[in-house]
């Protein structure tokens, strides 16, 4: 099983997650997600993050959480390179290693917006979880 596959939507981009369970898929969605903007086996680790964000559900809790990553990217240069997530009733906490992006040093992919709301899907199948999440771009 593949943990992420990115596809092309007029003029976005999605990725198509998947994880054995709702921590995986998410940890799967934020590798995804930093792989679209830059090659992250290139970004030196030497940071941690924590984030704990709330919501009322877990379609809005997984935009929620990816548009909180793009926020750190876009505010401080920060790259997640692995990240370790955990639920309490509505309630994410997770703990993101990683670095900060270098223009000079790193790639650059994609400038992602915000996750969005357009065609979000999360469920569970017989045998793992799946999204899809779409990206402005």
């Amino acid at each position: 099983m593949k943990k992420y596959e990115q596809f092309d939507i007029s003029g976005d981009v999605g990725l198509m997650i998947r994880g054995k369970n709702l921590e995986e898929l998410f940890e799967n969605a934020a590798e995804g997600m930093f792989e679209l903007i830059t090659s992250t086996p290139e970004i030196k680790e030497t940071e941690k993050r924590e984030v704990i964000i709330s919501s009322e559900n877990m379609e809005n809790l997984l935009v929620q959480w990816l548009n909180e990553l793009v926020f750190l990217f876009d505010t401080y240069g920060f790259t997640g390179k692995i990240s370790s997530v955990g639920f309490q009733d509505k309630t994410l906490k997770a703990s993101i290693s990683g670095g900060i992006f270098n223009p000079e040093v790193n790639e650059s992919r994609l400038l992602i917006k915000a996750a969005t709301y357009h065609n979000l899907s999360l469920k569970k199948t017989r045998s793992h979880w799946e999204a899809t999440v779409i990206f402005d771009i």
